[in-house]
Formats: C-alpha cells, structure tokens, sequence
C-alpha cells in the first residue's frame, strides 16, 4: 500500500518531485540562507541536486513514500515552490527508519509551513509502514528544527558528536517518535 504522490495541507500541495521541478529544487538547494545551519550541505552543482532527485524517485518507487515539492496551494503565492521534504526510509542498516527531513526557502520560515508538511509527512509514513519510527537529524544550534521536531511530537533520543560534519563542535540532535534500539541509534549517530 503507497501513500499518495500528491497530497494537500491547509496551505500546501505536496507534490512527488518530477524532472521539471529541477530548476527550482536546484535553486532552493543551492542558496547559502537555506543552509545557514549546515553550509557544507548547500548544493553547488544542478547534477547534486539532479542525482539527489533520482534517489528520490527510486525511494518513491521502493517504498511508496519520499520527499515531496512542497508548493504554496492559497493566496498571491499559489504554485511557488516553497521547498522540499517529507519522510524516505533508511534501511541502510539492520533496523530501518523513516527519516524526516525538510528545507523550505529562507522567505518561509517561521510561518508553520514545516508543521503542515511534518504532520502530512508522518500521517504517510505512518500509512505507509507504521512498525518503522519516524527520526530527525539535526544541529544543536539549529533552534528552529528543534522546535518544529518538538511541537511535532517527537522527543530527543540523543545528543553528541555530528560524524562526518566538517565543524568539529558540531552537535547532533537525533529526534525520535519512539525509542530506538541501541543498534539503530549507533547506526544514525554514526553515519547521519
């Protein structure tokens, strides 16, 4: 059973990405405010954003469940692509996870657009494989993921060292909506 590759929120289509949404991923992608938090992540070439956009589509077509485009569906704005996200699975390892992730431009944050797409996100993945916990991975200094994951219901599993991160005092967050075994959690604070 898949969720649906086109779902609405009270302010958003949530749209499966298709190859004409390159152009404008890229360009949220590649915009050094999108990734005040984690610069290292910014895209800096169309074929990053291309290659990311096709793991997408295998993720969709494996699992039933991605990342969507995330476009204003109300007002002055409708049709803008707003930004990206959703739940995918990561099972990369034994025990796999639906890992939440979201980005939206600079110009959108604060207005509870991430709150709709988390909770249609969750509402999927839940549909789609409920056995499987819903995860978030972020920076400690990022104080607005943090709060988006809290009032989204989801609670700190760990806190320690980003592997991998090219800051090293970067803190990783890794937010749960459920425990996690010991080996799943060595598994995401390891390979993030």
């Amino acid at each position: 059973m898949s969720a649906p590759s086109r779902t609405t929120t009270p302010r958003l289509l949530l749209t499966r990405p298709v190859p004409g949404d390159l152009e404008k991923v890229h360009a949220l992608l590649a915009d050094p405010l999108v990734w005040e938090h984690f610069p290292a992540l910014r895209h800096t070439d169309v074929a990053q954003t291309a290659g990311m956009l096709e793991r997408q589509q295998r993720q969709w077509d494996a699992d039933g469940l991605s990342t969507w485009v995330a476009r204003a569906s109300t007002g002055e704005d409708a049709g803008e692509l707003l930004g990206v996200g959703g739940c995918s699975v990561r099972d990369d390892h034994d025990d796999p996870v639906w890992n939440l992730s979201y980005r939206f431009h600079r110009h959108a944050w604060g207005q509870g657009h991430a709150q709709e797409l988390i909770a249609a996100a969750r509402a999927a993945a839940e549909h789609r494989r409920p056995e499987l916990p819903v995860t978030a991975y972020l920076l400690e200094h990022n104080a607005g993921s943090r709060r988006a994951a809290e009032r989204a219901g989801l609670h700190l599993v760990w806190r320690g060292p980003d592997a991998g991160n090219p800051d090293p005092d970067a803190v990783r967050l890794v937010y749960a909506d459920r425990d996690l075994t010991q080996r799943t959690l060595a598994f995401v604070t390891e390979q993030g």
